[in-house]
């Protein structure tokens, strides 16, 4: 069994930012990730809102400055998914092998929430999709529809459009719930249309996609609309599957905490989108990580490291 002063679960923004917090504490640190370095983030292409980055700065170049930061403090990072979560014990069971810390910090993010309609999990990979900056060139000179309406919708729209002939953003409601800013790009990009008031009932096609079910929920009329592809954002699922019946957390799996970050178990922490809050951004995750590792670095000095 590996022992370390602390654990972080997720290598995302906020993990890292944890990581780089506990590095400079000079606590002897591990962060796990199961994916990629970087986290949800990397499914977008840039991020414009992150401070100090005037015209915006690519969430490739963002991670890889964070991971930079992390790996000159010498935090050791594996490559492993957790298992199981010994909250009491603080020990952690991976694939391949089975940690121990004083403390933890889960930071372990949120994956794409499904709508959950005929066609969906047939058709994912074949014209179904949750990341256009992943599968926009598919889809050059294409008609797409992408269902939605936050930010997300709106900056991945913009992208599609670089590639697609045609792209149509779906919405229940009659507005958008994207920023203005984002709302005024969307308005004057020609090749962007709008269904709103209008959810998607079924995806249909053969080997592919090449339609949707559309519901005008005014009318109640349904209509097949042509297309190539469907572009998925409607929320996200919190990755705390692992966590069940181990921690508080709301009806919709998210973790519930303190103002320190932290959660219902003595000396573990939570933070970023794993979390329940108002506002899942980057910058605000970034915050989160920060807050956990100093609440981190304080219970393990307390116990006396």
């Amino acid at each position: 069994m590996e022992i370390h002063d602390l654990i972080i679960i997720g290598a995302g923004p906020a993990g890292l930012t944890a990581a780089l917090y506990a590095g400079r504490s000079r606590l002897d640190t591990l962060l796990i990730e199961k994916m990629a370095v970087g986290g949800r983030i990397l499914m977008s292409e840039t991020i414009e809102n992150y401070p100090g980055f005037p015209g915006g700065i690519s969430t490739a170049e963002l991670t890889h400055r964070m991971h930079e930061q992390v790996k000159e403090l010498n935090v050791k990072i594996e490559s492993d998914e957790v298992l199981d979560l010994d909250c009491i014990n603080k020990t952690i069971k991976c694939e391949s092998t089975t940690y121990s810390s004083s403390a933890i910090i889960i930071a372990s993010g949120a994956r794409p929430r499904k709508l959950d309609i005929p066609g969906e999990e047939k058709y994912t990979g074949r014209g179904v999709s949750y990341c256009a900056t992943c599968d926009a060139p598919f889809y050059k000179e294409k008609n797409v529809v992408i269902v939605g309406g936050g930010n997300a919708v709106a900056e991945e729209a913009m992208y599609l459009s670089r590639f697609a002939t045609c792209v149509n953003i779906i919405h229940r409601r009659q507005d958008l719930r994207a920023s203005e800013i984002l709302q005024e790009r969307l308005v004057q990009n020609k090749k962007i249309n709008f269904i709103l008031n209008s959810i998607v009932t079924q995806i249909i096609g053969e080997q592919k996609v090449q339609a949707v079910k559309i519901k005008d929920l005014t009318s109640g009329k349904e209509n097949i609309f042509n297309c190539d592809g469907v572009f998925i954002y409607v929320g996200y699922v919190p990755e705390t599957i692992f966590l069940k019946n181990k921690l508080k957390m709301d009806e919709a799996g998210f973790l519930l905490t303190d103002d320190n970050m932290l959660t219902s178990a003595e000396g573990v922490f939570a933070s970023g989108d794993c979390r329940k809050k108002g506002l899942y951004q980057v910058i605000n995750a970034c915050g989160d990580g920060a807050v956990a590792a100093d609440s981190a670095y304080k219970y393990i000095a307390d116990r006396g490291k």
